[in-house]
């Protein structure tokens, strides 16, 4: 494989991605680093398990050994699903208020107080409003969004009702939750309710906690995330494919090099338009630059990526690596996923550390707060500031390593690419399902995590998964993780099983697909609604033969993005220990409680083998329920072979798999 290092068993955590192993040898004795950190902290277990209570002053309190209960008489069930549902609120609260923000930005463009922003997808615009009920004849683009911006905005506070994101699920989908008492009034009301109900002395029903929970986190995937697609979609404009490259060998020696990180595209949309502003790029020869080098780590790096093709230099962490190299003259941050630790990094370079959101200052970080009103003066405000920094640049080590890609697999594309703009249709990829050519469908999405090695659990399943003819999509650091090894080159459906092979070989698309960063979760809720809606499949997502696996979890959004996946039928898999491990109660009823009322589970399971045969095992069973032919690797792919054989007998010997130099 590409740029993969072997882990060694006999040491702690590191990562596979030989660019990271290359600059951490380079650190060791100069600067500390996440890696560094996990090794020398041990987690806590009673925490990690969710036995430890401090919602109280009489606390903390440890439910371990023969102690069953907290001071106030809280349960280990009550102890554990508070603890979870505190985490949901916490990732809930993160991907929603990007949501607002987004929603926020779309009024300022229709009232023409943001300069610099406009609308670039006027169809998705329309689309959007006939979701909300919003008559758009006879009306101007602005007035469209201006009562878009103003009825997402309302979803946001709404006390009474249901989020009208809600309809486009299906109607199976929505009776169960209305049903179950779980479908969300307004995203905030939910949040501030299951806080309510965490608090000392509240509600001390596991089962109802988590149900709320559940509440929170649709009112997540079905409302502040979703709308942050769409919003950002119709400011920016909706996906298509791109090629592009990943890794830290996208740094370039002889440019200002400029790396985005964060969360939130409005601020990273304008650095990519002013990085090729004229002014500025003189600037930067003045300075001795050859130009301005654009790149990203962890959702931000996939929001520019997708819509402008700037690559990532790595996922959540090799951001204190990208420092390291010496070569970065500003890291922009705005929101979510940022350590601490990078302001300690950036000292021992000459990299400038610069924080421009009002919710997310670090001391010591220079903050130049971006305005939206005057966008584009802010970045290259900003610009300005790393283009100075170009000749305090010392010695630098960018690993000569990168990998080709390619993203923005919109499910408006998925779509599209199957019939065309007039016959777009999920018909035949429900058919290569139904026929067993691919086996069923995985969302792979999530963190990295210091405590295992650096994408090597998504890299594994991801490789097990193609070879068994499941179709991957990935989103957020799960999907860099997956580039970083070549997996989104179609070249590498070579990895793929048969039958998968001639699906992605007829369609010209790679065996994994990537749909976008960690709030574009909701792209694969779509993409699920449409197959069942699409018909053979069953009626709704919790008949599809599909699963969501979470590798690397690091984050409260994970655990929201999975509660949401669950509560709308997808059997999600976490692949570390399970944070609830302390109350087999609360763990029976995330997995058997949850399938049998929602058709979807959580279930933790940290040995990666065994998570793999876990989600091909659910694959297969729902086939059987759907009456599918039973799965054959061998039924297909002669047709695909030799197509296969022709094009790798063009390619120079060993050319598939070489990763080629990123000197541009």
């Amino acid at each position: 494989m590409p740029q993969e290092k072997a882990a060694d068993k006999e040491t702690a955590p590191r990562s596979t991605d030989i660019a990271v192993c290359e600059v951490l040898e380079f650190c060791e004795g100069v600067v500390e680093t996440a890696f560094d950190r996990a090794t020398a902290i041990r987690p806590c277990p009673i925490g990690a398990e969710g036995a430890c209570c401090k919602h109280c002053a009489m606390g903390p309190c440890r439910l371990v050994g023969k102690v069953e209960r907290g001071v106030c008489g809280a349960t280990r069930a009550t102890v554990a699903a508070r603890n979870f549902a505190r985490q949901v609120a916490a990732g809930a609260s993160a991907h929603s208020d990007h949501g607002r923000g987004m929603a926020f930005a779309l009024l300022a463009v229709a009232k023409g107080e943001a300069h610099g922003f406009r609308i670039r997808d006027e169809a998705k615009l329309h689309a959007v409003a006939g979701y909300m009920g919003i008559k758009t004849e006879g009306r101007s683009v602005n007035e469209i969004a201006r009562e878009v911006a103003e009825t997402a905005l309302a979803e946001f506070g709404k006390q009474a009702g249901e989020l009208i994101y809600l309809s486009r699920a299906t109607k199976p989908r929505q009776e169960i939750w209305r049903k179950e008492r779980i479908a969300p009034r307004g995203v905030d009301r939910e949040v501030v309710e299951l806080m309510h109900r965490t608090h000392m002395g509240t509600d001390q029903d596991a089962e109802n906690i988590l149900d709320q929970c559940l509440r929170v986190a649709l009112g997540d995937g079905w409302g502040g995330s979703m709308m942050a697609t769409d919003i950002s979609d119709i400011l920016f404009g909706t996906p298509t494919p791109l090629q592009s490259q990943v890794n830290l060998g996208v740094l370039k020696e002889d440019e200002v090099n400029v790396v985005v990180h964060g969360h939130e595209p409005t601020l990273s949309e304008m650095i990519v338009a002013a990085s090729t502003d004229p002014e500025l790029v003189e600037y930067a020869k003045s300075k001795g630059a050859q130009g301005i080098n654009l790149a990203g780590i962890c959702c931000t790096a996939n929001e520019v990526l997708m819509r402008h093709g700037i690559p990532p230099a790595g996922n959540f962490l090799s951001q204190e690596l990208a420092i390291a190299t010496g070569a970065v003259e500003a890291m922009i941050v705005d929101v979510q996923c940022i350590m601490q630790s990078l302001v300690e990094v950036a000292s021992r370079f000459h990299t400038k550390l610069i924080t421009t959101s009002p919710k997310a200052k670090i001391e010591g970080a220079t903050h130049i707060e971006y305005d939206e009103v005057h966008a584009y003066n802010s970045a290259k405000e900003i610009l300005k500031a790393a283009i100075d920094n170009f000749p305090n640049r010392g010695n630098t080590l960018i690993p000569k390593v990168g990998e080709g890609l390619i993203a923005g697999f919109s499910h408006e594309y998925v779509r599209y690419m199957q019939g065309g703009l007039y016959r777009g249709s999920f018909r035949p990829l429900n058919d290569a399902i139904i026929q067993g050519r691919i086996r069923g469908l995985a969302g792979v999405v999530g963190c990295n995590n210091a405590r295992v090695d650096q994408d090597a659990p998504t890299v594994k399943i991801v490789r097990e998964l193609i070879k068994n003819d499941v179709l991957v999509a990935v989103t957020g650091c799960a999907a860099t993780g997956a580039a970083k090894y070549g997996y989104l080159r179609p070249e590498f459906m070579a990895q793929a099983g048969a039958g998968l092979r001639e699906v992605c070989e007829a369609i010209g698309i790679p065996p994994v697909i990537h749909v976008g960063s960690c709030v574009d979760n909701s792209r694969i809720l779509t993409i699920l609604t449409q197959c069942a809606t699409e018909g053979g499949l069953g009626e709704d997502i919790s008949d599809i033969p599909a699963v969501g696996i979470c590798p690397e979890y690091m984050s409260e959004k994970a655990l929201s993005i999975g509660s949401y996946f669950a509560a709308s039928g997808a059997y999600t898999l976490f692949g570390l220990p399970s944070p609830v491990a302390n109350s087999p109660e609360v763990v029976d009823m995330m997995v058997s409680g949850w399938l049998k009322r929602f058709g979807g589970a959580i279930e933790f399971e940290p040995d990666v083998d065994a998570l793999i045969q876990k989600a091909l095992s659910l694959i297969d069973e729902k086939r059987r329920a759907l009456g599918l032919v039973e799965y054959d690797p061998d039924r297909f792919g002669q047709s695909g072979d030799r197509v296969l054989e022709e094009v790798l007998a063009r390619l120079p010997e060993g050319e598939l798999l070489n990763v080629y130099s990123t000197e541009r």
